[in-house]
């Protein structure tokens, strides 16, 4: 929808209606012409136009440069045979045509920057609409692009998932299982980070949202999610994926490993400022625990592999730890990625 104008980008008005603009100019003339007969006795000599340069400029603001043009020639006319010496007539003194003269040149000024001044409001009126047709245009386009990427992701996830049923190895199939999972998560995570502007959105909503996903996916309705933090924290885009992947691939962690015996549980997020000023994102769980003498660095897991080599991409690190009943999955990233409203 155009937004609305502003009342001095419709001027002049009633374009459309030619005769309502000239009775109006007609009735300004008027006015301007009885009000100076009703103040000639109170002012000195030397006044003829001194009523009538306002109405010519109401006339010229209002309704165009045409009709106040007429309405200078009529005050014109007006005041020259009225109230220019001699009166009632139209006698071309020296002094009348000085006066005229004056006259002409401060309605000729006047009704110039009226006309400039509408002509660069609606310049300035054709501009804004192109620019917002222009934002429209890259709204849809890029809402489309998004549309498609996501789509065809969606499509790679479903192909491989049909693929996988030609397969009769176990670690086979559950590769290509894994690989169909992340390339849906990659789409789901492409369709929340939509912006047209291109700009940050803030953190905290965004991983709630993510994760909330990532558990329903799952089917496992008895993992309750809290995520917690500063909403003001924002990321640049640029780092938004990769840290969406990261903080996914803790959830489905967590999920398969620490509620994989069936046990209900709870998942917490928090995302805070970290070291030096930087993004720390933890993503806890009370399930089962880590295996004994757990090493991130020698795990067969490709998940957390991927993980760890999508954090060092971005200059940061990540961390799975256990303590006291609950496993930890930390990831550390470098303040320069995180936007200035954070």
């Amino acid at each position: 929808m155009p937004p609305r104008k502003r009342w001095i980008e419709q001027l002049p008005v009633a374009r459309d209606r030619p005769l309502l603009g000239a009775a109006a100019t007609l009735a300004l003339v008027g006015a301007a012409f009885l009000l100076r007969l009703v103040a000639d006795p109170l002012l000195p000599s030397g006044f003829p136009y001194v009523t009538f340069f306002p109405a010519v400029i109401v006339t010229s603001f209002f309704f165009g440069v045409r009709l106040g043009s007429v309405s200078a020639l009529l005050c014109g006319l007006l005041a020259w045979y009225v109230f220019i010496p001699p009166t009632y007539g139209f006698a071309l003194t020296q002094g009348a045509g000085f006066a005229l003269a004056f006259y002409v040149f401060v309605v000729a000024t006047d009704l110039a920057l009226v006309h400039w001044m509408q002509a660069a409001n609606s310049q300035l009126a054709s501009e804004r609409e192109t620019s917002r047709q222009l934002a429209e245009m890259r709204e849809m386009l890029f809402h489309e692009l998004q549309h498609r990427v996501s789509n065809n992701l969606q499509v790679a996830a479903a192909l491989l998932t049909m693929q996988k049923r030609q397969l009769t190895d176990v670690d086979a199939r559950a590769a290509m299982d894994e690989a169909g999972a992340r390339l849906a998560l990659v789409g789901r995570i492409s369709r929340q980070l939509y912006d047209p502007s291109g700009a940050a959105q803030p953190l905290v909503p965004f991983l709630a949202e993510l994760c909330r996903g990532v558990i329903d996916a799952s089917g496992r309705i008895d993992v309750d999610l809290q995520v917690l933090g500063n909403q003001r924290l924002r990321l640049e885009p640029d780092a938004a994926v990769p840290t969406a992947l990261i903080v996914a691939e803790a959830v489905a962690n967590a999920i398969e490993h620490g509620f994989g015996d069936g046990r209900a549980g709870r998942i917490v997020v928090e995302v805070e400022r970290g070291v030096e000023g930087g993004l720390g994102v933890m993503v806890r769980n009370d399930g089962s625990g880590l295996p004994a003498n757990f090493d991130l660095a020698a795990s067969t897991s490709l998940g957390l592999r991927i993980a760890s080599t999508l954090a060092q991409g971005q200059s940061g690190s990540f961390r799975l730890e256990g303590l006291e009943g609950t496993t930890t999955a930390t990831l550390s990233l470098p303040a320069h990625l995180l936007t200035s409203d954070g």
